[in-house]
């Protein structure tokens, strides 16, 4: 017989755990759950994006699309769902998430499975759905907590409750990790395959979709057997996944092969020109209203104006005519030598070509770019072009045209001014009477200082800043002025003759040709086509600086090319410039002089730095640099002419043909310097007071001797010389300069 005090026990036992009590037990734990989840989703808010979600880089591309730099922390590029292709789209929820278009942002049933394999042991599982797979990476952390997946839930189903499905698939798709520092689709598109988002083939989607299991192991091009294999098998499994969907024929899936990427390449940096150009492009945009927080931001696709073709060709020629020359390292005076250009199409103002510097990571300031030098006498074209524009005359009357005549006597007060100057030219050297255009050839000071005190230096200042000149410090309307005083860019100096090239119709140079954001497009600056100053007026300059290039201080940037030009050297030689042009390309080359030894930089003389021994000028490097470059930029040249409509004759009163008509020193001056003049002693100005009036009897020969004055013409020609002397050049290796000299032979060379 039992003990009857075990079965009263066990009947005790039974009373306590009946079925229905345990039913109900049960029941009001499920209670209790239910309302600490509920009480759970009512706590826990939907918290902003994490900092890195939205993080975003910059790209930066030539005019052909090619990335030039990528900028910002993270590699990523937010792109809409509307530019991805809907196969790469579903390739991606064929991967992992099934049931996304039905689930409501969790899956129990696939989260339940995972906790299960994992705990039996058959292998570590997320369970995640897109969703939360997109709250993880746009919420939360990385880290791999109860708390955090109880979170990642919770905040998983509000979204799903208040986020389209579209835009949930969007996210997740730019804010995953696809390996090889990118971040989302559009950077994982252009690391493996080098294209966009856009242009993404199935098979190329399912590739980028089965990264996100193992996006280090599952790299093509550094996994080992294993992970290829593995990857692969990942691929097939998308593709199948696709076709039980009914998203992808079966024979289209038949038809596809694994699409290898390629191999991978490091982010363009800021090294060499980038970060000029970056720099530059920055600047123009916060003048468009962009505001530099915005760009910092992030998210920007940038269309720079920059052909990359010319951009190399303008390297090559600073590194042939300037860099290869220079020791840098070994030598003090030369590593004080910085070079800067703009290069722009006068058609469309379109910056092509820019040189900021030695390289961005090792001289900060852009050469292209800054203020702080004088531009010297590559301003005086734009007082000539005033001075035809306001059809202004002499002190005694006389329109000024390019056969006007000055005095060009060194050190000679000008008449009419309230401000004494009289500067002094190059070697205090005199010219005497003298025309426009052979002071315009051998930039004599002391003509273009009468000219804008005949014209006037407040107009004159206008009609600067109307080419796109920038007003600011020492910018004063006064007769020095004339020789380039005020601070220039590079790229001020090639707006303002694309300007003059374009007939007088304003150009506005432009690096951006267009800024888009994944929410808004700035508008970039277009050419107005505004005729600034006349056509005769902007032809004539042209014919003049044409002169420049064929019979004076430019001639060593002469080529197969029709090109007009002017050179210029500042005040105590601290820069050497070249601007010029032809009908297709107008480019600004200068030199500056700044010692960067100490604290502060500081403008220091580039004498006995590019040409041991002598000044720097701007017929020298510069001029070289200018045709070096212009020759590959045209491909080695060009028939194109320039269409000038002027007045025919020598534009303006008492003539003289280009290179005749005014006594020729001895010796011919190298360039002007800008130094501001001492008060002029007193003494009468040789300005004539009339215009000659019969035409010259006798022209130089082409084996004159070119130290034999001719004669003064007193009438006005018929037409322009044919020949020219054929006195060669000074040696540039020699003191004396080169600027002023005497052209090589061209007797047979007509005119173009």
């Amino acid at each position: 017989m039992g003990r009857p005090d075990a079965k009263a026990k066990k009947r005790g036992i039974r009373r306590l755990f009946t079925w229905k009590k345990l039913l109900g037990t049960f029941l009001l734990l499920c209670l209790i759950g239910i309302g600490g989840l509920y009480t759970v989703y009512l706590l826990v808010p939907v918290p902003t994006a994490n900092a890195e979600a939205t993080m975003q880089s910059n790209i930066y591309t030539y005019s052909n699309g090619k990335i030039l730099a990528r900028t910002g922390e993270i590699n990523r590029e937010i792109v809409g769902l509307e530019k991805i292709p809907l196969p790469v789209q579903r390739a991606f929820v064929a991967a992992e998430n099934k049931t996304f278009y039905k689930d409501n942002g969790v899956d129990i049933k696939g989260t339940t499975r995972a906790a299960w394999n994992t705990l039996t042991g058959k292998g570590k599982q997320g369970g995640s759905t897109i969703t939360q797979q997109y709250v993880k990476n746009f919420y939360l952390s990385q880290d791999q907590t109860a708390t955090r997946k109880l979170k990642e839930m919770v905040i998983a189903i509000k979204v799903d409750e208040e986020m389209s499905k579209s835009d949930i698939l969007a996210g997740y798709m730019n804010t995953s990790y696809y390996g090889r520092s990118a971040y989302g689709i559009q950077a994982a598109a252009r690391s493996y395959y080098g294209t966009d988002a856009s242009r993404l083939t199935t098979a190329q989607g399912a590739y980028l979709a089965s990264l996100l299991q193992a996006p280090n192991q599952y790299d093509w091009t550094s996994a080992n057997a294993t992970g290829r294999k593995l990857v692969e098998e990942r691929w097939n499994y998308v593709l199948d996944n696709m076709v039980e969907m009914g998203w992808l024929p079966a024979a289209e899936r038949a038809g596809l092969k694994f699409p290898v990427p390629q191999a991978p390449k490091p982010l363009p940096g800021m090294e060499g020109q980038t970060g000029y150009i970056v720099e530059a492009a920055n600047q123009e945009l916060m003048r468009q209203g962009v505001s530099e927080e915005d760009i910092k931001a992030g998210g920007w696709t940038i269309t720079l104006n920059i052909d990359e073709g010319k951009q190399k060709d303008l390297v090559a020629a600073v590194d042939k005519e300037l860099e290869a020359k220079l020791d840098r390292k070994g030598d003090k005076k030369a590593a004080t030598v910085q070079a800067g250009a703009t290069s722009v199409d006068p058609k469309t103002g379109a910056v092509v070509a820019m040189y900021g510097g030695v390289g961005a990571t090792e001289h900060w300031m852009s050469n292209a770019t800054r203020r702080d030098f004088q531009p010297a006498s590559t301003f005086k074209p734009i007082v000539l072009a005033s001075a035809l524009d306001h059809e202004a005359t002499t002190q005694d009357g006389r329109e000024i045209g390019l056969g006007t005549i000055y005095d060009g006597d060194s050190k000679r007060p000008v008449v009419g001014s309230e401000i004494p100057y009289a500067p002094e030219n190059e070697d205090d050297r005199s010219y005497g009477p003298v025309s426009v255009q052979r002071a315009t050839d051998k930039s004599i000071n002391s003509v273009y200082a009468q000219m804008i005190v005949d014209v006037g230096a407040e107009k004159t200042k206008k009609t600067a800043l109307g080419l796109g000149l920038k007003d600011g410090q020492d910018f004063d309307p006064t007769p020095a002025m004339a020789l380039g005083t005020m601070g220039a860019s590079t790229l001020d100096m090639a707006g303002a003759y694309a300007t003059l090239d374009n007939h007088g119709a304003k150009v506005t140079p432009t690096l951006v040709k267009a800024a888009q954001h994944r929410d808004r497009q700035v508008e970039t600056v277009r050419q107005t086509g505004e005729q600034v100053i006349s056509r005769r007026a902007a032809d004539t300059v042209t014919k003049a600086m044409h002169s420049v290039v064929e019979n004076g201080s430019g001639y060593r940037a002469a080529g197969d090319y029709e090109a007009a030009g002017k050179t210029g050297t500042s005040e105590n030689n601290r820069s050497a410039w070249f601007v010029g042009y032809t009908p297709e390309l107008v480019t600004a080359v200068a030199l500056f002089g700044e010692d960067t030894s100490g604290k502060i930089a500081e403008q220091v003389t580039l004498t006995d730095t590019v040409d041991p021994g002598r000044r720097a000028n701007g017929g020298g490097v510069p001029a070289k640099i200018w045709g070096a470059y212009t020759e590959r930029a045209l491909n080695g040249g060009s028939d194109a002419e320039f269409d000038l409509e002027t007045d025919g004759g020598w534009d303006g009163g008492g003539g003289l043909p280009t290179g005749t008509g005014s006594p020729t020193p001895t010796e011919e001056p190298t360039e002007e310097p800008t130094e501001t003049a001492t008060t002029p002693p007193a003494r009468t100005p040789t300005v004539p007071t009339t215009p000659p009036t019969t035409p010259p009897t006798t022209r130089p020969t082409p084996t004159q001797d070119a130290t034999t004055t001719p004669p003064v013409p007193t009438g006005e020609p018929t037409g322009e010389p044919t020949t020219t002397a054929t006195v060669q050049p000074p040696d540039p290796d020699l003191p004396g300069g080169d600027e002023g000299a005497v052209l090589p032979d061209r007797t047979t060379q007509q005119p173009r």
